[in-house]
Parts: C-alpha cells; structure tokens; sequence
C-alpha cells in the first residue's frame, strides 16, 4: 500500500478516492512507477479549497536501536516541499554497500527519481520466502533479488535503486499524516515500523500544539452562553466553554476535571476517576450545542436517544482537561447523528456514536 500513498504523495496529489477489488494493492514492478503514470494519464485537477501542509516546526526524533528518523523543519521559511535524506547501511557481510541519497520531494523530480526504484530482497531471503510458500509464481524479472554478484537475471535502473527504494517507502508512509509534509527528513537505516512512530510523533506534536492555540485563544461560547442553550446546571452541566464551531458540522470544548467534582465522592474514594457514562454525557451535551447551531433546532432540545461503538481507551482523574469534540454524521428535522471524542492531553480517553431526538424546548 505504501507504493500507491507515495505515488501520491509524490504527484501532491491530496483528495482521491482508491476503490479495490482485491485484498491489496497490485505489486505492479515493485515501483510506484505504474501508479504514477496511471495518475498523470488520468488528469490531476487543482481543487478550489486551501491547501493545508503540516510544517515541520521543531526537531522530532525517533529511534530503535541504530535505527533513527528525524524531523526537522524547513530551511527557508517559504518552503512548500518535503526534503529527504537516508544513509542505508545493511553492515559488512551483505552485497548492498552503504549508500546515501538526497531527494527533494517534487513531482517531477519524484518521478525521475525516486518512483522507478523497485522493492528488493537478498537472495536467502527470497529463498525463505518462497520456503513459507509465498512468492512462488514470481521469477527474478519479477523481483529485484540481489545475490553475492547484484541482482539476479536482472539489472538495476539506478546504481543507488535500494535506498531510493527506501526513501518511496519512506514518503508513503508518512502519507499516513493526511496532510503534505513540508520539512527535512533525515533516515538512517528506517524501516515501516519507525516510519509509523514518527507519523505518530508528528501529530502527538500537531494535537499538542493545537491545544494550546485554542487554549489561548477567546472562546467562542463561554459559561453563560452555554447555559441560554443547555438545560443542565450544576451538577450535570459537564462543558466549561466551547473552543470552535464550524456551523453544524464540527465543535470543540473543554471540561476542567477538578477534585471538587461530585462524582469523586463515591468513584472512587482513594482512587477517583471520572465515571465513563459521564465523559459520553459531555460529549452529548457538546453534541446538544452543535445541533442548537442549525436555525430551524433554535429553540429545542437535543434529548439522548441512542449510543453506539463506544469505547473507553483510558481514565480520566482529576486534573485533568477533557478535550471534547464532535461532528455531525446525519442531521434531518427532528433527529441528529454526531460522533464524539474526548481527549486528554491528545489521547483518546472514549468516543461514541449518538443519536438524538430534537424536541421543544417548553417541554422539558
């Protein structure tokens, strides 16, 4: 799959949709090469709605024994592309020396460059493969294999291929970011797995950062507001104030955990931590103030109807700041369909899916 997310990465080709009839994406020649003739062939449109690249901003490191990637940002300020730079060092003992390219991440330098280079596999390790009985229809035209003398029955197309076959991977894999990454990358001896850690790292960094804009900022609905729009008081009112709004479709707001909660009373003396029906309350109660934003919905009531796919990830204690968001799945006249998350410090404590049924607001 990481061929295909570089092909499109590499063209900066951001919204598609991929559809399969299969279990996985075809090997094709073991290169992202196909995809990304297939991809000019078809025709890329530039799109109206803004561009929206993750800037590297600060040094991000991760490692795994003598294995590291890390992120660094931009050396001019004006920069719109990914830079990357891998040092490939399989040791002594193998027939694939150390090598180190340089690659600046633009569709046609990508394509000349970086897109041809084909998957490869040491000759013992072909022979295991095929040993677990994979790969067995393959030939060595098929497969860069490399032996003691290079590849076998076949040739490669760049005397460097293997580590710019590592830096496709590389760019595929932190496709999984959602957005185009602007920076320098700089890998040494990375494979998938720390690839996936430093995506992980990358948007633990964005999420932080992001918290502490919105902190920052003024809120949209403070405490008052919030109540001209809710019924519930205290006890029961679980949002402090309300961070974003993005017309019905998307909310943000902030619950301050506190010590002096209620709830902590009995749950649990000793050990308090907040009660998981009352994180799905707040994040209904969210929920009832995104709805309240559609016109026609002034004026009524968001009352709980159904909860689905909830899941609890982590406790909540006090101290803590709950994060909470919402966004709209189906709204019609009279029900609403939203997902909910709840967040500390940008790791997911619960989530649901909730339906409501909006009623009159003198009835309650």
């Amino acid at each position: 799959m990481e061929h295909c997310l570089s092909a499109f990465a590499g063209l900066g080709i951001e919204n598609l949709q991929v559809e399969l009839n299969a279990h996985e994406v075809p090997g094709m020649d073991g290169s992202c090469l196909p995809f990304v003739r297939q991809l000019r062939e078809a025709g890329i449109c530039e799109q109206e709605a803004a561009c929206n690249p993750y800037v590297i901003s600060e040094v991000v490191r991760v490692a795994d024994g003598d294995s590291e990637l890390i992120a660094l940002p931009p050396l001019d300020p004006s920069a719109d592309f990914l830079e990357t730079t891998y040092d490939l060092d399989y040791g002594t003992g193998t027939p694939i020396e150390r090598q180190s390219y340089r690659a600046v991440i633009t569709p046609d330098a990508f394509e000349a460059n970086i897109a041809p280079a084909r998957t490869f596999v040491l000759e013992h390790e072909a022979a295991e493969l095929r040993k677990a009985g994979l790969g067995e229809h393959l030939t060595y035209q098929d497969l860069l294999v490399i032996g003691d003398d290079g590849p076998i029955e076949n040739s490669y197309r760049f005397p460097d291929e293997c580590v710019r076959h590592k830096i496709l991977d590389l760019v595929g894999d932190l496709f999984l970011l959602g957005r185009p990454l602007v920076g320098r990358i700089f890998a040494r001896r990375s494979g998938h797995s720390l690839n996936h850690e430093l995506v992980r790292a990358l948007l633990k960094l964005d999420a932080k950062q992001k918290r502490a804009e919105i902190l920052e900022g003024k809120p949209v609905l403070d405490i008052h507001r919030i109540q001209r729009i809710l019924p519930h008081r205290y006890p029961f009112l679980m949002i402090d104030r309300i961070l974003e709004v993005e017309g019905s479709q998307r909310i943000v707001g902030l619950k301050n955990v506190t010590v002096n909660e209620a709830f902590f009373q009995g749950h649990y003396p000793g050990d308090p931590i907040m009660p998981g029906v009352l994180i799905i309350e707040a994040l209904a109660q969210i929920g009832g103030v995104l709805l309240s934003q559609e016109l026609e919905h002034k004026g009524k009531v968001a009352v709980l109807l159904s909860l689905d796919k909830v899941k609890f990830r982590r406790p909540v204690r006090p101290g803590d700041q709950l994060m909470l968001e919402a966004r709209t799945i189906r709204l019609r006249s009279s029900t609403g369909h939203l997902k909910g998350w709840a967040r500390v410090a940008g790791e997911l404590a619960a989530e649901a899916e909730i339906k409501f049924i909006l009623t009159d607001a003198e009835s309650h």
